[in-house]
């Protein structure tokens, strides 16, 4: 039986799950909303980075990542942050789509799976 590790949860969800040496990360949005969406996907990654260090792996070992903007027009300013912060040597498969998100000052939210 495989044991199953839970990172950071709360009564809604977990921030990280770990099973059978894969990391799954929850969809990750910033705290600091009046910020531009270079700056929300900065804080993102800084998020992502320490949840992956928790769970026992880094950026360099992204399987996936599932990006969501409210507007495709903002698109160059996340990938502008994602390009500075990802493993160039290491990029995972990633998609990227336009959504309304839970708040009307959330521009970007970020879910990835790594391997441990």
């Amino acid at each position: 039986m495989s044991t199953i590790t839970r990172h950071d949860s709360d009564a809604r969800l977990s921030r990280a799950v770990i099973h059978n040496g894969v990391v799954y990360l929850a969809g990750l949005t910033a705290d600091k909303r009046a910020a531009g969406m270079k700056e929300q996907t900065t804080e993102i990654l800084n998020k992502i980075d320490v949840l992956l260090k928790k769970s026992g792996t880094d950026k360099s070992k992204l399987l996936s990542a599932m990006i969501y903007v409210t507007d495709m027009r903002l698109k160059p300013a996340m990938d502008e942050a994602w390009l500075a912060w990802a493993d160039a040597q290491n990029l995972p498969a990633r998609a990227c789509v336009e959504t309304r998100l839970g708040t009307p000052d959330t521009l970007v939210e970020i879910m990835v799976v790594a391997a441990q």
